[in-house]
């Protein structure tokens, strides 16, 4: 189990050295470009089966316990250890993150975006996978950031040299936004650590903010909340997200939403809960507010984009419904009951799996019609989807109602139980302002479901006859390999909530009782 965690996180960055090396003339295929993107879809298949591996091996009886555990002193000066480990609240994020970097290569291996390089494309998205993969299996708080900071790089070069319009803008953007809010970070992690004269993140849950006083855990709280608020993003910390999206390529935009921005609000969980508590009590209301904002402000701006003639751009209207659904992730941080952590993880969770599929077949439209412009798809030809391409239609509509939470797929429970927490807060928090986010935050769900469906009205619906002849390509087989997974969780995750549920309950009931299961 060591091992496997550790392998992990090292086969991509292995692998990543070996995709800029030449190929062996028995492995070069067609041609060297061939062999690199199969070489892609070889090491994240193997991080997936040794992801999958873990998952099998670990005790489901104790998930609260940190398993597959490495402790090793890597800086003694400063007690910075090489400690790593997982438990029921990181395993689904590793195991989703495994899948969704596989899926992604698989999807380049048939469609490669335009750019320089095929062997720069396949190394940078394996940096990537370790970085993200780290960020989640690290327990000290100085290799958090070191992760944490590892993907910015590749991130940066994969939306400026492989994306679309306005990539350059988009990439410097997205750089700046989270440097800047990763440098304040550092300074809550470090004062956390000088204060308390350790590092671990384990030791730091178990003493549950005892050693630092109420001051340093505000200035901590603080600090450390915007840099990991930017990831996430929350209002109104948000603005380089719709821009990053719209020019990233497919992949980029399925791994930014599917995978980066969960490594916010999971510093939120693993770190700020537990040891900072008091700090986080204090901070509560007002990032339940931001949350609230978020909610009703990423829909209202998607309701604006799906109008007639505004000239929306769908991946852009994806990522402004992220900063909706990430507004009940940390409605649900900010209640700080288990009711209300458990909805977040679950729609992170959820979120992963339906942007991801998103992202996915807004790529796979534009591919076919030159296009993302909602006005374009929707105008006199129209993209007429139930005709033209009746299973990308259908895929497309299952996509968006799971995406505003029906009831019996994965949207509906995050949501439901982050609404939950904030209906009944921790104690010491005030009831009558959680209750009123939590009827912003329901308000958010209709305007939700009306924007959504206006874009399936608007892109699936029409006459596949009216206008010139258009002849539109169906679901390919490399999409459909591609894009079955998410719909299988998807299903599985509404249908059997347990199955995710049973694995973070009783660590995030650990974890808010201050390290006492």
């Amino acid at each position: 189990m060591q091992f496997l965690l550790a392998f992990t996180m090292a086969a991509p960055l292995l692998g990543a050295v070996a995709a800029l090396l030449p190929a062996p003339p028995g492995l070069k295929g067609r041609s060297p470009e061939q062999a690199v993107l199969r070489h892609g879809v070889t090491v994240t298949g193997v991080v997936l089966a040794a992801a999958i591996a873990l998952t099998l091996g670990f005790d489901h009886d104790a998930p609260s316990r940190f398993q597959a555990t490495t402790d090793i002193s890597w800086i003694p000066a400063l007690d910075v250890r090489i400690h790593l480990g997982v438990d029921g609240i990181s395993l689904p994020l590793l195991l989703m993150t495994a899948l969704l970097f596989f899926l992604c290569a698989l999807y380049s291996y048939f469609k490669l975006p335009a750019g320089p390089s095929p062997k720069a494309f396949v190394a940078l998205l394996l940096v990537l996978e370790s970085g993200t993969l780290a960020t989640f299996a690290v327990l000290d708080l100085l290799l958090f950031f070191l992760a944490f900071e590892m993907v910015l790089i590749p991130m940066y070069f994969l939306i400026a040299r492989w994306g679309g319009a306005q990539r350059q803008a988009a990439a410097w953007k997205f750089i700046l936004y989270t440097l800047l809010g990763s440098v304040v970070m550092l300074l809550g992690l470090l004062l956390i650590g000088l204060k308390s004269g350790t590092f671990d993140m384990v030791a730091l849950a178990t003493d549950n903010g005892r050693e630092l006083t109420h001051t340093t855990q505000l200035l901590a709280v603080l600090a450390i909340g915007i840099g990991l608020a930017v990831k996430t993003p929350m209002w109104p910390l948000h603005s380089w997200l719709p821009d990053a999206h719209t020019a990233a390529p497919t992949v980029g935009s399925v791994l930014l939403a599917g995978v980066l921005l969960k490594m916010g609000t999971y510093g939120f969980v693993r770190i700020l809960l537990p040891v900072t508590p008091d700090g986080m009590a204090t901070f509560a209301p007002y990032l339940g507010a931001f949350a609230a904002v978020g909610i009703v402000y990423g829909s209202l701006a998607c309701l604006a984009l799906a109008r007639k003639g505004n000239k929306g751009d769908l991946k852009r209207l994806i990522a402004y419904s992220s900063v909706g659904h990430m507004g009940f992730v940390l409605l649900g941080i900010a209640s700080m009951t288990p009711t209300g952590v458990n909805g977040a993880l679950f729609a992170n969770i959820a979120h992963g799996l339906i942007t991801g599929l998103l992202f996915f077949l807004v790529g796979a439209l534009k591919d076919r019609y030159g296009t993302a412009d909602l006005d374009t798809l929707a105008g006199a030809t129209g993209a007429a989807l139930y005709g033209r391409a009746p299973r990308m239609g259908a895929l497309l509509a299952f996509a968006a109602v799971a995406s505003l939470g029906l009831p019996g797929l994965a949207g509906f429970w995050g949501e439901m139980l982050a609404l939950f927490g904030a209906f009944d807060p921790a104690e010491g928090l005030s009831r009558p302002a959680f209750l009123t986010y939590m009827a912003i935050g329901a308000f958010g769900t209709l305007l939700t479901a009306a924007y959504l469906l206006i874009v399936v009205r608007r892109v699936c619906m029409g006459d596949p006859k009216a206008g010139p002849e258009l002849t539109v390509a169906d679901i390919q087989r490399y999409e459909f390999a591609a894009w079955t997974p998410l719909v299988a969780l998807t299903v599985l995750a509404g249908l059997w909530p347990a199955v995710l549920l049973g694995l973070t309950d009783p660590a995030v009931q650990k974890l808010l009782a201050g390290g006492n299961s």
